[in-house]
């Protein structure tokens, strides 16, 4: 108990909140232009609840949820929107990406209405995308050669080349991999394609869910395993938190820039064109990819790797889409939930941001807060206390929760 009036039912500790089941989870920043002058929201907003109607769960800070599950906050002079968490399992890149761009066209939509009252035009510009990848590896099975930190580094050598094709443009800020302790963070550019987005977290959570499964850690694996890695390729400290990116520069010449047909890379395993190394590395780990990835998802990923769908990569530069977010690029919903149902953590968490109640051991009890993504704050109505449930414990009466809502 943290205190008389509030307990915690939680199998997770306190302190970590570390979930029971592998998840992922995806963040998109963007910059804000106002009358098509670069502006930081805080500046302008001061909060999301400026330009965002109808009531929202707070969540800390500037940051508030949305009822799509998501979040919306204000970090450093862009707008971020990050998913919930949603367990790994066949399709879960899929619920992540429409999850997200469910997210962008919300709030897109309140922008439009911001924009109607106030006469001011508001355009979102992509900026990043992050892809969050549970480490939950037992701390018996880890070591001196198996830790986040040197899983981060390797897959600074593995995933630079497969995921340009897939996410980067001509004007790309790098393919970074961040060690965050119980999880693996890899940021790239925003994709104004859902599409092509999906594939790149279809492709990056099954070569890490691989690579996490290997006896060792250490670099040398690389060779051992057969994969590709440009000579003289040397990745830097990432521009922000801990980490490495493979930036241009970090290449003997721009592979941003470069032709992906062209045989001008000298390589570990030869001579190879850009292509050439992305489809060998997706060759390699191509089983965990399938096993992940929905039907679709992974033709699609197959077909820009060898070439049959075109990569960004190929266009004269960075197409128009990345300035017009919501507009140019959108969401067509690609996968209905007729096709497609939701997460288990994600309707969750849907569930508790509207504040529906749910009733556990016959007492009664509202959502009225979130403790960072994996906790939920509720309210006993027989008597005003709070108590905090583990979105692990609210699984078990989800069945529960949503047979209610049905009655009601």
């Amino acid at each position: 108990m943290a205190n008389k009036k509030t307990e915690y039912h939680s199998k997770s500790s306190d302190k970590h909140e570390r979930l029971q089941l592998a998840a992922i989870g995806m963040e998109s920043e963007f910059s804000v232009f106002v009358n098509d002058v670069l502006v930081k929201p805080e500046d302008v907003f001061g909060s999301p609840r400026a330009f965002i109607r109808g009531d929202l769960m707070h969540r800390q800070g500037t940051s508030y949820h949305l009822p799509t599950g998501g979040a919306v906050y204000f970090d450093t002079g862009v707008i971020e929107i990050a998913t919930p968490v949603i367990e790994i399992e066949r399709g879960c890149a899929a619920r992540c990406g429409r999850s997200l761009w469910e997210s962008i066209l919300f709030l897109r939509s309140e922008l439009d209405d911001w924009e109607r009252r106030n006469h001011t035009s508001v355009r979102l510009a992509g900026f990043s995308t992050h892809y969050n990848i549970s480490f939950e590896l037992d701390r018996s099975e880890q070591g001196a050669t198996r830790t986040v930190k040197k899983l981060a580094l390797l897959l600074t050598y593995i995933l630079p080349i497969p995921v340009m094709l897939l996410a980067a443009n001509k004007r790309s800020t790098g393919i970074g991999v961040r060690p965050r302790g119980d999880r693996i963070e890899i940021t790239a550019d925003f994709t104004p394609n859902a599409s092509l987005m999906i594939a790149t977290g279809s492709l990056i959570t099954g070569i890490v869910r691989s690579v996490m499964q290997w006896p060792s850690y250490e670099l040398e694996m690389i060779d051992k395993k057969s994969i590709p890695i440009i000579e003289c390729f040397s990745p830097m400290k990432h521009t922000s938190r801990k980490g490495w990116l493979a930036k241009d520069q970090c290449f003997p010449k721009n592979p941003f820039t470069s032709d992906i047909d062209s045989e001008q890379w000298e390589t570990t395993e030869g001579r190879k064109t850009l292509r050439e190394i992305a489809l060998q590395i997706f060759d390699t780990f191509w089983l965990s990819i399938a096993r992940l990835s929905d039907p679709f998802t992974f033709r699609l990923i197959r077909s820009v790797l060898n070439g049959k769908a075109p990569s960004l990569l190929e266009l004269p530069d960075r197409p128009e889409e990345y300035e017009h977010v919501g507009r140019l690029c959108t969401w067509d919903n690609l996968f209905p939930e007729e096709s497609l149902e939701r997460s288990r953590y994600e309707r969750v968490l849907i569930h508790a941001i509207a504040g529906e109640e749910l009733t556990i051991q016959g007492d009664h009890y509202r959502p009225v807060g979130m403790r960072g993504w994996s906790r939920v704050i509720f309210r006993r109505l027989r008597d005003g206390s709070k108590h905090i449930f583990s979105i692990d414990y609210l699984l078990d009466h989800l069945k529960n929760w949503e047979a209610s809502l049905v009655r009601g």
